[in-house]
């Protein structure tokens, strides 16, 4: 056990913590922004739900079939959105785990087993691969919240045509005919 007498050896000790300790900062930000999407989409998931038992039991009055299609459609959408965030949650708290793992262990490398110093580079390793992991599972997760959108949208724009045909015939000005529109009523 080496005694820790100069400054340069505990200042060397605490700069080789430092690379975790930005991984640990990196991991909890993504932690953070990942959880909030989650409930997001638990909130959005539980909506499209009650919205799919009020058309069921018939409390809405608009088209059941068409519309309830489309709200299962959302609804899978949320529930593949929220599995996926829940992985990547699990391999964000992992890194995080890792990591301080990591910043301990060289600690106890240094003061202790100095044979043993391939540990700490082995757990930066480790958590670094969990952290590219996580960050596979959120961009799949944002390619299909880009999806739901934009079939939520394509629904949307479809029922639109549907209710106002008048307006969205082809070479028109729809825009100004929605204004005229609008006006009239």
């Amino acid at each position: 056990m080496p005694p820790v007498t100069e400054l340069s050896q505990t200042l060397s000790v605490l700069s080789a913590m430092i690379t975790p300790v930005v991984l640990i900062m990196a991991s909890s930000s993504l932690i953070l922004s990942t959880s909030q999407r989650l409930s997001r989409t638990i909130e959005r998931t539980r909506k499209l739900a009650d919205t799919m038992k009020n058309l069921m039991s018939g409390e809405t009055s608009s088209q059941p079939s068409n519309d309830l299609s489309a709200l299962f459609s959302q609804l899978s959408y949320s529930s593949r959105r929220a599995r996926y965030l829940q992985k990547a949650m699990a391999s964000l708290y992992f890194t995080l785990f890792i990591f301080i793992a990591s910043c301990i262990s060289i600690a106890l490398v240094y003061f202790f087993i100095t044979q043993y110093a391939w540990i700490p580079v082995a757990l930066d390793i480790l958590g670094i691969c969990f952290l590219f992991y996580a960050s596979l599972i959120l961009m799949a997760e944002s390619r299909l919240a880009i999806t739901a959108v934009n079939k939520e949208m394509d629904y949307t724009v479809y029922l639109f045509k549907m209710n106002f045909p008048e307006v969205t015939k082809p070479n028109s000005k729809w825009w100004k005919k929605l204004l005229s529109f609008q006006k009239k009523q």
